[in-house]
């Protein structure tokens, strides 16, 4: 028999198993669905399912929900293509005579009647004549429609027990009003998401502009004319309620200047909208140009800290101070300004964390970092023992201070910090040096054994490439080993003595495997101090069984197949050139250097050789502003280098000489402590000091994938920020605070963040209701995977 007009009940969506974790849109498609249900041993199917909607509630999404109900159709003006039409078609639709309209296979077509009530179906007699040809379907098929036979709204749906969703949504004016705004987004909420929650308008007007309120206040703070204009009248109607109910201010009442000042004050739910800003604030440049166009508040004498940060006007005054306090201490014995810049680090070094360092604002207060490092390592003299105790002293702890250096001087941006930091280096690096290179020079003696290097030998080892890298000085070696150590590779560190002097010409083919060939020269060549010609020396390792790559193989391994069978001699690597092209400024390249050498070893490794031995020529002197001069007439030399000299047979000087490590009967002239021969050098090398003659040596196995070694030292909460310090090589590192570690989905925290020079990285947890519950801090590489973890507590130092 005939099936009587029914209604959908809540046992038949329960009875259908609704899963919470689909959207609401598939939970309304499932319950209209839901109400064609019926038992076929008694009922007949019915022939379709009304859908009344006398308040046309539902018409601003109905095309959202045809993407998911294909056999919904529309009553309205006649568009076959949108499968919409009046009362007629409908009915010829049903029927399967409108050609195009394909009925849904197994499942009753939907009549969604937008302005039609279910009374005005029911009183037949009143009914417009345009809706006529439906009135009959109302016994034929099914009515969609509450319990109570009301018809279905968003907010009965979302909010009725019996048959829809069961939410808890607050009743008044303005949570009906939001909700219909944000009702296109709202269906695509999965329904988890909104369940044990009470939604209001606020709720709903996030929804609508987009769910980060936060990120949309920073941009109307940065932009307001041009987010106004971006947005629909609902969108931006949604944003000025959340404005107003969260923040205290109305965008169409009130500037954003009077905004600003909330934001720099702080308070209240402005505290996270300043963290937010802190962790990108490239992406508001006119936000901190409207900051610098404020006129900071008077903080008193002793202002605080976390008040000052707020303002590049003050930021900029400590800047100031720095730099007259770096600049003085050109006046002070050394001793003094190591203890001056020990007490700078203490007043600036805070300014590190300000939101203008990272805008690039603090340049003196970054350099302030390894100056102070350099002052501490400077205090320990390197001028006392035999060479011997001095090399070891300079392996252990002295290449730190020039490693500090290098550091230093990679933070300058411009000529003020220059003088700075240039002034800062040389009041308490340049005596430091010049002592140990003088003690050095002192205490060598021909003959020294301590001095004398291991002969490479000449034959071949099975699976080994040497790769020959031009002035790899200690510091930048033990930069390399760390980069290879962070690609997973083995690194086994070794040093050595430079050969005399400590060019390239001379150096390069003491470490290559040539050593007691009939070839070498007795006599160096011209000025370059070289045994040996290109030519030969190539030849030499051919004959002893060496392939020799060129450097166009080295650049391009990955479309190389080379063979690996036979050990292999190669250069790569610009360092010493660079060095004697920029000057100083090679402290604002080396990193970049070293990383393409760390990539053509592991390519090198990859290709399969058992291990790549890293030998270098020597090391040299960096000295911003110039090394100091000392004096060699040109009148008594054949060449001259910045730091050695061919002197002219019997010509008469004071100045010291040591014998030319290919031949002791030859002598040259090196120059005194870390002086040079000639003005104006801040770079150079060919002389005796443990930055020119201690070279590394690294051989590298292995072929693992990047996984940095890290260690997390120090975690401090600060409210909601989580600030973390590691210890170990952080390129390519990111912060993440997670519920479960290895499953970035349950992040805490809107953006992961990469960490600073110096292994300092933060993050803000901005929903405080997460304030003391557990969470795992993580550190991940540039391909997702997890390197380093530990357990906190929100909000709480552990």
């Amino acid at each position: 028999m005939p099936r009587a007009a029914g209604k959908s009940s809540g046992g038949e969506s329960q009875s259908q198993g609704i899963n919470i974790e689909m959207n609401l849109l598939n939970q309304l498609k499932q319950a209209i669905r839901n109400t064609s249900a019926h038992n076929p041993d008694v009922q007949a199917a019915p022939a379709c399912i009304l859908w009344p909607d006398r308040e046309r509630l539902w018409e601003p999404v109905i095309n959202q929900i045809q993407s998911v109900l294909p056999e919904l159709l529309v009553l309205g003006e006649y568009a076959p293509e949108e499968r919409r039409g009046p009362a007629i078609w409908l009915r010829c639709a049903i029927a399967g005579t409108v050609e195009g309209v394909v009925a849904n296979e197994g499942r009753p077509p939907i009549l969604y009647l937008p302005g039609v009530g279910r009374q005005d179906l029911r009183a037949i007699s009143e009914c417009p004549d345009a809706l006529k040809p439906l009135a009959e379907l109302q016994y034929r098929g099914v009515l969609w429609s509450q319990v109570n036979a009301k018809d279905w709204t968003p907010r009965a749906f979302l909010t009725t027990e019996q048959g829809g969703l069961g939410l808890d949504i607050a009743r008044d004016a303005a949570t009906r009003q939001a909700l219909h705004a944000a009702l296109p987004r709202l269906l695509k909420e999965s329904l988890s998401n909104l369940q044990g929650r009470h939604l209001d308008g606020d709720d709903f007007n996030t929804l609508l502009i987009g769910g980060d309120p936060v990120l949309d206040v920073l941009g109307w703070l940065s932009q307001p004319d041009a987010i106004k204009a971006s947005g629909s009248s609902p969108e931006w109607h949604a944003f000025c309620q959340v404005c107003h109910s969260q923040y205290g201010v109305h965008p169409e009442r009130q500037t954003p200047l009077e905004a600003l000042t909330c934001l720099t004050q702080r308070e209240g739910a402005w505290s996270t909208v300043w963290a937010r800003f802190c962790e990108a604030p490239h992406r508001y440049p006119q936000l901190v140009e409207q900051l610098r166009q404020q006129a900071p508040p008077d903080l008193g004498l002793f202002p605080e800290v976390e008040d000052m940060q707020v303002w590049p006007q003050l930021n900029q005054q400590e800047e100031d101070k720095l730099y007259h306090a770096l600049c003085e201490l050109g006046n002070l014995p050394a001793p003094q300004a190591r203890t001056r810049l020990d007490a700078l680090e203490k007043d600036h070094g805070g300014r590190r964390d300000w939101v203008w360092a990272e805008l690039g604002e603090s340049p003196l207060a970054m350099a302030l970092a390894p100056l102070s490092f350099l002052a501490k390592t400077t205090q320990r003299s390197l001028a006392g023992g035999q060479a011997d105790d001095m090399h070891q002293a300079y392996v252990q702890e002295g290449w730190k201070a020039d490693d500090a250096v290098l550091k230093a001087l990679a933070e300058v941006t411009g000529q003020r910090e220059q003088e700075a930091v240039f002034t800062a280096i040389r009041s308490i690096y340049l005596s430091w040096a010049d002592d140990a290179a003088r003690h050095l020079q002192s205490v060598w003696r021909p003959g020294d054994d301590g001095l004398k290097r291991d002969e490479p030998s000449p034959h071949a080892r099975e699976g080994e490439c040497v790769l020959f890298v031009d002035g790899l000085r200690l510091d930048c070696g033990k930069r390399l080993a760390k980069r290879l150590i962070q690609r997973g590779l083995n690194v086994v560190e070794h040093s050595t003595w430079a050969a005399l002097p400590s060019v390239t010409g001379t150096g390069k083919y003491a470490v290559a495997p040539i050593f007691g060939s009939s070839a070498i020269k007795e006599e160096p060549e011209s000025y370059q101090f070289t045994p040996i010609t290109p030519h030969l020396f190539k030849k030499l390792l051919r004959d002893n069984g060496w392939q020799v790559l060129e450097r166009r193989q080295v650049e391009q391994l990955h479309k190389e197949t080379l063979d690996t069978s036979q050990s292999a001699w190669c250069e790569f690597g610009d360092i010493d050139h660079v060095g004697h092209e920029s000057g100083w400024k090679l402290a604002q390249r080396v990193d970049a250097m070293l990383a393409e050498v760390a990539e053509r070893i592991q390519a090198l490794l990859a290709q399969g050789w058992a291990q790549v031995r890293v030998v270098t020529d020597h090391g040299w002197l960096l000295m911003p502003g110039e090394l100091p001069k000392t004096e060699l007439p040109a009148s008594l030399v054949d060449s001259k280098w910045g730091r050695c000299a061919s002197v002219k047979p019997g010509a008469n000087t004071a100045t010291a000489r040591f014998p030319w490590y290919w031949n002791e009967q030859v002598h040259f002239a090196l120059a005194e402590g870390i002086y040079c021969f000639k003005a104006g050098e801040s770079y150079t090398h060919g002389g005796l000091t443990l930055q020119e003659c201690v070279t590394p040596e690294l051989v590298v196995t292995g072929t693992a994938e990047i996984t940095p070694l890290v260690v997390i030292d120090e975690l401090v909460w600060k409210g909601m920020r989580c600030t973390v310090l590691v210890e170990g090589e952080t390129d390519g590192l990111m912060l993440d605070l997670r519920r479960h570690a290895a499953d970035p989905s349950t992040s805490l925290v809107l953006s992961s963040k990469p960490f600073k020079a110096g292994g300092k990285a933060s993050v803000v947890v901005d929903d405080d209701d997460l304030e003391g519950e557990v969470a795992q801090v993580v550190i991940v590489n540039e391909a997702g995977h997890v390197v380093a973890q530990c357990l906190t507590t929100i909000g709480t130092d552990d």
